[in-house]
C-alpha cells in the first residue's frame, strides 16, 4: 500500500496524497496499526472536494519518526464500515465524521453525538437528545454532575451508574461550548489572527497551541526556524509545564483535603506564571510565540531573574513532595486509585502523561523531535501502576525534569534573529505537533491554488484521553472521582473546540 510519508512541521503537495477506494484505505491504515504499539492514529479528519466527502487519515509512527498520510473520497448517504469495529483508536474520529457530514457506518459501536458543532450535519440533534447509556436495575442508580459545577471549571456532564457508593459506569458528555475555532482559521486571513486564535484554544496550553500554528505556519511557507525562535518555543512549554503541573499537585491535595500541601503548591505555582509576565506580559504566556520571528528576546537580566526563581521554587517542591509520599492518608486516596492497564491504554489511543502512567511511551519530544529538544536529549518519564499516583508521580518527575531543562537553555542564549515572511505554498499540506504538558498536540491544514488555508483541523491530547478517564473509575468509590478526575486534569475547550 502507498502512502505520504512525511515529517512533524513538513509540508507536501496535497496531490501526493494517495487517494484510496474506501474498503482499501480502511484495511490499509488497519494493517498499520495491527500488533504495531509504536504506531496511533494523529488525525482522522473530512472536507468537502469536488461533490464527495475527502477522508485523510495520518498515522504516527513513534518508531520511524514520521508521519503516513492516506485519503479516500466517500458519499454523504454510504454506509461504510468503520475503522472503531477493528480498532477503538477511531471512534471519536468517526463519530465526528458523521456529526459533521453525515456519513454513516454500519457497524461502529456507538454513533453517538461528539461535539454538537454548530456547523454539524443533523440539526434536529441537541443537548437534550444525547443518548445516555442506560441499565434498567433496582439496584442500581445514576448521579449526574454539571454541566453547571460548583467550581469555577468549564461545562461538561458527567453521568454515573452506581451500586451504592461503587462506579459501574461513567459516561462524559461534553460539547457545551463549541466556539467553531477551525471555521474561524479560515474566517480570519491575517497570521496575526489566526496565532491569537491558537492561544485561546486552551488557556492552561497557550504555549503547546500557539507553537503547533507557528511551526505550521512556517511550515506551509517553507521556512526554517532559527534558532531564537526554536529557543523561545522551547523554553515556553517547559515553563508552562512547570507551572501547570504544580498547580495540578496543589489541585489534588485539596480533593484529598490536604491543606498544607494545597497552599505550598499553589504558592510556588505563582512566581513561575509571575516570570512569564515579565518575560512577555501576560502570565499565560501570550503574545510571546509568533510564526517566523520571536517578539520578546530573552536576555541574560531575564536568565538571572528565572535562575533565581528557580532557585527558590526547587528546594520546596521537593520537600513538599517528599511530604506527601510519606504521607498515609495522601497515599491511601491516590495509591491503587483510578487505574488503567498498559492494554486499555493501547486500545483507546491514550497519548501523552496519561499514556506514561502505565508503560506506554508517547511522547512528541522523542518520537517527533521539534525545537531543541534533540540537543536536550529528552528522556520521558515512564510508570507502571497506572493509577493517581502514577499520574502524581509523573508530575513531581517532570517538574524536576523542566527545571534541568529550562536551567540548560538559558546557560547559552542564542543570537537575536530577523523576521521571516510567510508566504503559504499552494495546494498544499502541512501537519504539526508537539507534546503539550497534556500530551499530544496537532494542528494541520491544506491550502487552495491560492496559498489560502482551506482545511484547518486541531486536536488537543484531551480528545483521546477523555475516554482514559471514563474507564479509570469503574469500580472506584464515587467519592474518588474527583481526586481521578483531577489527576487528568482533561480539558473541556480543548475536546470541544
Amino acid at each position: 500500500m502507498s502512502f505520504l510519508t512525511i515529517y512533524n512541521n513538513e509540508s507536501a503537495g496535497v496531490a501526493l496524497i494517495p487517494v484510496m477506494p474506501y474498503g482499501e484505505f480502511r484495511k490499509a491504515n488497519l494493517d498499520l496499526m495491527t500488533d504495531h504499539p509504536e504506531r496511533h492514529c494523529l488525525l482522522y479528519f473530512g472536507y468537502h472536494e469536488g461533490g464527495h466527502i475527502k477522508l485523510v487519515c495520518c498515522i504516527a509512527d513513534d518508531r520511524n519518526h514520521n508521519i503516513l498520510v492516506s485519503s479516500a473520497l466517500a458519499e454523504q448517504d454510504s454506509a461504510l464500515e468503520s475503522f472503531s469495529s477493528v480498532n477503538f483508536n477511531f471512534e471519536k474520529f468517526e463519530r465526528v465524521l458523521n456529526e459533521s457530514f453525515g456519513l454513516n457506518y454500519s457497524d461502529h459501536p456507538w454513533l453517538k453525538p461528539a461535539r454538537y458543532a454548530e456547523n454539524r450535519f443533523d440539526k434536529k440533534l441537541s443537548m437534550y437528545d444525547y443518548p445516555f447509556f442506560r441499565i434498567d436495575s433496582e439496584e442500581l442508580h445514576e448521579v449526574g454532575v454539571g454541566p453547571v459545577h460548583a467550581g469555577i471549571i468549564e461545562p461538561g456532564h458527567f453521568r454515573f451508574v452506581c451500586k451504592g457508593e461503587q462506579i459501574l459506569h461513567l459516561e462524559i458528555q461534553l460539547g457545551y461550548q463549541h466556539r467553531g475555532i477551525e471555521n474561524l482559521f479560515l474566517e480570519k486571513k491575517k497570521a496575526i489572527q489566526r496565532i491569537v486564535l491558537s492561544e485561546s484554544i486552551a488557556g492552561d496550553s497557550v504555549a503547546g497551541h500557539a507553537s503547533s500554528y507557528a511551526f505550521l505556519a512556517e511550515a506551509l511557507s517553507g521556512v526554517k526556524q532559527q534558532r531564537e525562535v526554536l529557543f523561545a518555543r522551547t523554553l515556553a512549554q517547559e515553563l508552562e509545564r512547570i507551572a501547570v503541573h504544580t498547580g495540578d499537585l496543589s489541585a489534588l491535595c485539596t480533593d484529598i483535603a490536604y491543606q498544607l500541601g494545597s497552599a505550598v503548591f499553589g504558592r510556588l505555582r505563582t512566581p513561575v506564571i509571575n516570570f512569564m509576565q515579565e518575560w512577555c506580559g501576560n502570565r499565560l504566556g501570550k503574545g510571546l510565540i509568533r510564526p517566523g520571528y520571536n517578539a520578546y528576546a530573552f536576555n541574560n537580566e531575564l536568565a538571572d531573574r528565572l535562575n533565581s526563581v528557580l532557585d527558590n521554587f526547587e528546594p520546596d517542591f521537593i520537600e513538599m513532595n517528599r511530604e506527601v509520599s510519606k504521607l498515609p492518608s495522601a497515599l491511601s486516596r491516590f495509591e491503587r486509585t483510578g487505574a488503567l492497564s498498559y492494554e486499555q491504554l493501547l486500545s483507546i489511543g491514550t497519548v501523552g502523561m496519561a499514556a506514561r502512567m502505565n508503560a506506554l511511551e508517547r511522547d512528541i519530544r522523542v518520537s517527533h523531535p521539534y525545537g531543541l529538544y534533540p540537543e536536550l536529549d529528552h528522556k520521558p518519564v515512564i510508570k507502571h501502576h497506572g493509577d493517581v499516583y502514577s499520574r502524581v508521580q509523573i508530575r513531581k518527575e517532570e517538574t524536576l525534569q523542566s527545571i534541568a531543562y529550562v536551567r540548560k537553555l538559558i546557560s547559552s542564549l542564542p543570537d537575536p534573529a530577523g523576521e521571516a515572511s510567510l508566504n503559504p505554498k499552494p495546494d498544499s499540506f502541512a501537519i504539526s505537533m508537539n507534546e503539550g504538558w497534556r500530551g499530544e498536540t496537532c494542528h494541520a491544514a491544506i491550502t487552495d491554488s491560492d496559498g489560502e488555508i482551506k482545511v484547518y483541523r486541531v486536536k488537543d491530547p484531551s480528545f483521546h484521553n477523555w475516554l482514559a478517564l471514563a474507564l479509570a473509575v469503574r469500580y472506584n468509590e464515587i467519592s474518588d472521582f474527583p481526586v481521578c478526575n483531577k489527576s487528568f486534569n482533561l480539558s473541556y475547550c480543548g475536546h470541544d473546540l
